[in-house]
């Protein structure tokens, strides 16, 4: 098994930040940052060429692969601004009815603009994403 693509870098959060072409993705990219910070009391860091994450948890699959991921997190991509870790914690459904337009894939949260989510719920669902992928998952 190989290593995962994806890991922690020592790239700075807000050089590549700065260089998102798209200017409200890049506004809320920054936004995204201070939130983050505040729902999860960690500082950000690159993780790959383009996902910024806060905190990290450790996985271990039935096949034996392991590895370690970020715990929550976010990318601004050209098409929207994908978040991760925000969908699996028990209160998620409950506070994704109230978060406003949204769409969800299989462990992602997609917005289009922050404008157009309640930014206190998204606060909520970044705490709840994680503590529980934090607690709950790193004592599975």
């Amino acid at each position: 098994m190989g290593e995962n693509k994806t890991r922690p870098s020592d790239a700075v959060v807000e050089d590549f930040l700065g260089s998102v072409e798209h200017p409200v993705r890049r506004e809320d990219g920054f936004a995204l940052l201070e939130l983050m910070r505040e729902g999860t009391g960690q500082p950000a860091v690159m993780w790959g060429a383009s996902m910024v994450g806060f905190g990290s948890y450790h996985y271990k699959y039935d096949t034996g692969r392991e590895g370690d991921s970020l715990a929550v997190g976010f990318s601004p991509r050209k098409g929207n601004l994908a978040l991760y870790g925000l969908t699996y914690s028990p209160e998620a459904g409950k506070l994704l009815r109230k978060l406003g337009k949204h769409k969800t894939g299989a462990a992602c949260l997609y917005i289009n603009k922050l404008d157009d989510v309640n930014r206190s719920v998204l606060l909520e669902l970044i705490r709840a994403g994680y503590k529980h992928v934090t607690t709950e998952m790193n004592q599975a």
